[in-house]
């Protein structure tokens, strides 16, 4: 539904005349508050001035108020001038987020302006920088996961307003009637693993209301779309139950029998079926050409504990979806094909015999009716979130058999790089050990890399400071990983042994500035840094932060808020593929930010100032604007 232009047109008068008389403010303001907060850090004795000063206090906050509305306003204004194509939308959807308790009207006609560039910049293809154009294989992916930039701006106005959320996902309404025209053609031709682009959306709005904790808005806002299996409802149901077992299982059950009742209803959907079940996060699809298209979780996750009943209700579904009748080669328009319904019952066969005896029987006889051939009952895929992980014992007993039969020595390389890998997250030092192990140079690099990657993690887990030090100091990381290895350290002794954390604090702004200048990671690695400088020497703070800036004009691709560092690092072994990620939230730049803006404003104004790009300009303003009109959590020391 397109906004009627005179509303549009009444809105920006609107906006026009708040931002020249804000503007005005602006100016004002700045030099009152830099005066009230001069006054604000005088000594006083307890007691004093506690009613002559109350009046000028409220109008210092009222200033503050009023001068956080102009920011945003301006910055706002500035987004329609951006030649990032992606930027527009994601700032004034920000705008708007920050400006919706205090200036509701504004906030709203903001998130439509938003809506249009966001509509703009999907069609042209853009990403979070646009100086290049990004390769098809990013742009499939980005919109596989429905994240554009409309589910940015969707993600924060239906978590602002339902209604608005609902209005906005109503203009996809030509996407969702392509999909239902398309019901009858071959499922092949659709997306099955990610689903209709309208449901996406919607779950993914819906799985960041879960993770606000809005679980009631979010299962109601998740509804219309958890009628069709694929990664995105499966992937929220599974996050949903780890909040409200209860619903996500009732769900579940309505899925299962819409499944059973589904004439188009294949292999595929009973793979997605049992990632809920058997292997939350993790989700594959087969094709009939033998591919796979999967996604994995970081870190392993163990099934979850489903009623008896329940689980017994899928193998019913399942197995009834399995043993349909197979249909002639040439009329078969299933998603996975003859190939692919094999794999799916081979990776499945091994849950039937333990739970659905009855049924595995009659499963080997339909895999032999397929005669299919040429499929790997070594392929990982087929076992991946399936069968536990082995215990160390099993796992160098199972490499030794292999050695044994291996003949070559890249067979050999790919036998040490999946056992190091299976190793690694449980702190076992052999993983190191077999990592060496491997001949060929660069392969051995990656693996021994992935490998102390994950000694630091689990040195972290197990709040092992002294550890954690020595990996940061000799494990093979990247700079800045070891920098933030250093930091992490340093936060568990802050308390205990304040000195030494300063040390180590010390150690990783050396090990950041050995990142390259014109690297973002550079930067990153500072903010992260800063973070933990914020409790251990608050002075130090603002220089570090100031050194963040600079590092940040020399890096285009910097953004403060918009984290794509750290990059996740990927390994591919034979029995799988492995990812190693640091937390986003360590390198957060409004998150070290926003103390520092109640200690000092007019600093951080200046501070935001500094910043070369627009991007990270902007971020940095909202981050100040935000401080000021929100409250900050009750219990956070930090915030």
């Amino acid at each position: 539904m397109r906004i009627p232009s005179t509303l549009k047109l009444l809105n920006r008068k609107s906006l026009s005349r708040s931002i020249i008389l804000l503007s005005c403010l602006f100016v004002l303001s700045l030099s009152a508050l830099a005066q009230s907060e001069s006054r604000s850090r005088i000594p006083m004795k307890p007691g004093e001035g506690e009613k002559s000063n109350l009046p000028e206090a409220n109008s210092a906050e009222a200033q503050r108020r009023a001068f956080a509305v102009s920011l945003v306003i301006s910055l706002a204004n500035d987004a329609r001038s951006y030649n990032d194509l992606s930027l527009r939308p994601r700032v004034l959807a920000r705008a708007a987020d920050v400006l919706w308790d205090v200036d509701n009207v504004t906030a709203r006609s903001l998130f439509a302006r938003a809506w249009e560039a966001a509509e703009v910049g999907d069609v042209e293809d853009v990403t979070v920088n646009t100086k290049d154009k990004p390769p098809a294989m990013v742009i499939a992916l980005r919109k596989m996961s429905g994240r554009d930039l409309r589910a940015d701006v969707l993600s924060l106005a239906s978590r602002r307003d339902k209604a608005l959320g609902e209005q906005f996902l109503a203009k996809l309404k030509s996407e969702n009637e392509r999909d239902a025209g398309d019901a009858n053609s071959p499922r092949s031709t659709r997306d099955v693993f990610a689903g209709p682009e309208a449901a996406r959306k919607r779950l993914l709005v819906a799985g960041k209301l879960l993770g606000d904790g809005q679980v009631d808005l979010a299962r109601e806002f998740a509804a219309p779309a958890l009628g069709e299996v694929s990664f995105a409802s499966i992937s929220f149901l599974s996050d949903l139950r780890v909040k409200d077992a209860a619903g996500a299982d009732q769900i579940f059950a309505s899925l299962l029998a819409r499944a059973e009742m589904d004439p188009s209803a294949d292999a595929n959907t009973v793979s997605g079926l049992s990632s809920y079940v058997f292997s939350p996060g993790f989700y594959i699809v087969f094709w009939p050409d033998g591919h796979s298209t999967w996604n994995q979780p970081d870190e392993t996750t163990a099934p979850p504990n489903l009623p008896p009943s329940l689980r017994d209700r899928f193998f019913q579904v399942a197995a009834s979806v399995l043993l349909r009748p197979l249909p002639p080669v040439d009329r078969d328009i299933s998603s996975c094909g003859r190939r692919g319904k094999a794999k799916v019952i081979t990776r499945l066969l091994p849950l039937f015999d333990q739970y659905a005896p009855d049924s595995a029987a009659a499963l080997r006889t339909q895999l032999s009716a397929i005669a299919a051939r040429n499929i790997d009952s070594d392929d990982a895929l087929l076992t991946e979130g399936i069968k536990p992980e082995p215990k160390a014992g099993e796992s160098l007993q199972k490499m030794q058999d292999e050695l044994d039969h291996a003949r070559t020595s890249a067979e050999r390389d790919q036998i040490y790089a999946a056992a190091a890998a299976r190793l690694a997250p449980t702190g076992n030092k052999r993983a190191r050990d077999l990592a060496d192990s491997i001949e060929e140079s660069k392969f051995r690099e990656k693996v021994r890399h992935y490998v102390d990657f994950e000694f630091v993690k689990f040195a972290i887990r197990k709040k092992n400071a002294m550890d954690l030090a020595q990996l940061a100091k000799t494990g093979q990381l990247t700079h800045t990983q070891r920098a933030w290895g250093y930091t992490q350290a340093a936060g568990l002794l802050i308390d205990s042994q304040h000195e030494r954390a300063l040390d180590l604090l010390q150690e990783a702004i050396d090990e950041a500035r050995r990142i390259d200048a014109a690297d973002s990671d550079r930067a990153f690695a500072l903010v992260s840094i800063t973070n933990q400088m914020l409790t251990a020497d608050r002075p130090r703070a603002w220089d570090l932060l100031i050194e963040a800036v600079k590092a940040a004009n020399s890096a285009e691709d910097f953004t403060a808020d918009d984290v794509w560092m750290p990059k996740r690092s990927m390994l591919v072994t034979r029995s799988g593929t492995r990812f190693s990620r640091m937390p986003d939230e360590d390198f957060n730049f409004s998150r070290v930010l926003r103390p520092l803006v109640q200690e000092d404003l007019v600093r951080s104004v200046e501070l935001s100032k500094g910043f070369k790009y627009d991007a990270p300009r902007a971020n940095a303003t909202l981050a100040i604007a935000r401080a000021i009109l929100e409250k900050p959590p009750a219990n956070s020391a930090r915030n």
